[in-house]
């Protein structure tokens, strides 16, 4: 049996052993911006965090099934902190960007790096850097109406500016946006470039309690993620259950081969009669043939 095959079943036998999670209308779906987006927000506006907004463009689960999924989301945050400011473990080389991709679209990524920088920002000690790197299909800028504001894509393209510029603040305090930007037709290029790498690093330089999370393009669908998984220190994959094929996931984790730290986030749906659920497990896969947890 495969280092994957390994994960994904600890995945499914430790949740399959827990306390089952509480009734959900649906599955997350992937964002649907019609009628879920705001105004557009001028530069560097503050945004405010509206979970209705959020919620009806599938990127909130119901209002009832928080407090579940904040339980679920303290389980994948813990070793992510951990290694990023090395907490009771070594900091982790560039631990502190963290990159949520997928194999395919619809497995839930974009659901899963709101989430999880939600749940990051609740922490006392961190601060959390939202960034949409889904610069083919940039749904969370939409969402949160910043789909028109200059963003990361902007900042690659003109070193001039100053990206903290371009940092949205939230009216969570320990929360902020880095949107998009304007679409480029190179904009794997772009995310490739020694300007990226110079980015990275001023971003963890300027503020050490920091812990940037890129929402990216499914990685076997774009060129564009496969040039972030280059910069970034952890990837987290989120692998549908009963959606995503097994040959299609070990096609991805292909992509990221001889990456230091790729870990699996399982989002899984569970049907009976009369109701649906979701959950999540975490496990960690290491392309060089380590352990899974």
């Amino acid at each position: 049996m495969s280092v994957v095959e390994k994960a994904i079943r600890k995945l499914q036998e430790s949740q399959v052993g827990g306390a089952a999670a509480p009734p959900a209308g649906a599955a997350p779906a992937p964002p649907n911006t019609a009628g879920g987006s705001v105004p557009a927000r001028s530069h560097g506006e503050k945004i405010v965090i509206e979970r209705g907004t959020l919620r009806s463009a599938g990127l909130l689960p119901p209002e009832a099934d928080m407090p579940m999924l904040g339980r679920q989301y303290r389980k994948i945050k813990q070793p992510l902190i951990a290694r990023a400011v090395g907490r009771g473990v070594p900091r982790a080389p560039k631990g502190y960007l963290v990159m949520i991709a997928s194999a395919m679209t619809g497995e839930g990524k974009t659901f899963t790096a709101v989430n999880l920088a939600l749940s990051m920002a609740l922490e006392k000690d961190v601060k959390v850097l939202l960034v949409d790197a889904d610069v083919a299909k940039p749904n969370l800028s939409q969402v949160l109406g910043l789909g028109k504001a200059p963003g990361l894509l902007d900042v690659l393209r003109q070193p001039e500016l100053d990206v903290e510029s371009l940092i949205h603040p939230t009216d969570l305090p320990t929360l902020a946006v880095l949107p998009a930007g304007t679409g480029a037709h190179e904009a794997t290029e772009l995310l490739a470039s020694a300007r990226m790498g110079q980015l990275t690093e001023i971003l963890g330089e300027n503020d050490m309690r920091r812990i940037v999370v890129f929402d990216s393009a499914p990685l076997l669908q774009t060129t564009e993620s496969t040039a972030l998984a280059r910069v970034v220190g952890e990837v987290v994959v989120v692998v549908r259950a009963e959606s995503t094929p097994q040959p299609v996931l070990l096609d991805a984790l292909k992509v990221l081969e001889g990456h230091n730290s790729v870990s699996l986030v399982l989002n899984q749906s569970v049907r009976t009669a009369d109701a649906a659920y979701y959950y999540y497990g975490y496990g960690q896969e290491r392309p060089s043939g380590g352990e899974s947890a």
